[in-house]
């Protein structure tokens, strides 16, 4: 039965999330531009029972559900937002849904950033467009080279796996990773961070943000890389020292970057990372895939409707 509950869906940049699903039982509407501050947001949807939140690109901190008096629902998609306070909502009377999605996606994407790097894609594909120098750039090959994963969970073991499939020697090191799990990844175990740092060709950073990981690549770690080596990042902006990151980019002591995560989204017009010439950067398309928006809205709806039912499901605590 269709209710009177008003549902925003936010963050829709492409236009697609009304026509992914069965959105009938509510009243829907999607933004397709990102609120660029909380009053900008408040204004939008104060008067919405329900939000859909795209990730974490619109931030629900306590003072944002100060503002919201009629809000009952929130629902992320994927199963963890560390930019909703899960507390205040608590206290506000606000329960907070996910949704399932997949990691391939990710997996693709790190590999395409790593493939762009390596045989420089976009000087060569640009210069080609342009009328420019035909061969001008000399390729990386990869089969023979040290694949280092900082991180061997859900998608860093798929991306071990392509990365063996590629000939590549993989190096695995985190906190809690053991030689069994590496093992059984077809993985080396790195005995620190320090040891996979400088033994990577590739360095490629696949763990959750944390207060442990917060910062774990700094300016010291960074030193450690080879100048030819890339770093990749489809995880989290933070886990990396993002003005180390930068200066080591700028002074050619690493090789290159390949970068799909900002601390701040969207990345701003005028950040260095949009133009230094050895950084392949994309917006956070990591999850960014027919199947994923697929999963995330059909089952956006499914939490509505259990919601409006009575018994909720998928709730974050």
């Amino acid at each position: 039965m269709p209710t009177d509950f008003r549902c925003a869906v936010l963050d829709d940049y492409q236009r697609v999330a009304l026509g992914l699903a069965d959105w009938s039982r509510v009243r829907a509407t999607s933004f397709h531009e990102h609120f660029t501050s909380s009053d900008e947001l408040v204004a939008a949807i104060h008067d919405c029972e329900i939000v859909v939140a795209m990730r974490e690109r619109t931030p629900f901190p306590a003072e944002v559900f100060d503002r919201l008096p009629h809000l009952r629902l929130l629902v992320t998609t994927g199963m963890r937002n560390a930019a909703i306070d899960l507390e205040a909502a608590r206290a506000h009377g606000v329960t907070v849904c996910g949704t399932g999605g997949g990691s391939t996606s990710t997996v693709e994407l790190t590999w395409a950033l790593i493939l762009g790097l390596a045989r420089h894609l976009l000087p060569e594909a640009t210069a080609l467009r342009a009328g420019g120098p035909w061969q001008h750039t000399l390729g990386t090959d990869l089969h023979g080279r040290t694949l280092g994963l900082l991180g061997l969970g859900r998608i860093g073991s798929q991306v071990a796996a392509i990365g063996q499939a590629f000939g590549m020697d993989v190096l695995a090191w985190s906190q809690n990773l053991t030689r069994e799990r590496a093992e059984e990844c077809g993985a080396r175990p790195a005995p620190g961070l320090d040891a996979l740092l400088a033994g990577s060709d590739v360095f490629s950073i696949h763990l959750v943000l944390g207060d442990r990981t917060r910062g774990l690549v700094g300016a010291r770690e960074l030193a450690l890389m080879k100048p030819t080596a890339y770093l990749i990042n489809t995880s989290r902006a933070a886990i990396v020292d993002q003005t180390a990151l930068a200066s080591a980019l700028r002074e050619g002591r690493i090789a290159g970057a390949g970068l799909d995560v900002f601390e701040e989204e969207p990345l701003p017009t005028g950040h260095e990372f949009r133009t230094l010439p050895n950084v392949l950067a994309t917006p956070h398309l990591g999850y960014v895939s027919e199947l994923n928006y697929a999963t995330f809205f059909r089952e956006a709806v499914e939490d509505i409707g259990a919601y409006l039912d009575g018994a909720p499901i998928r709730v974050l605590t």
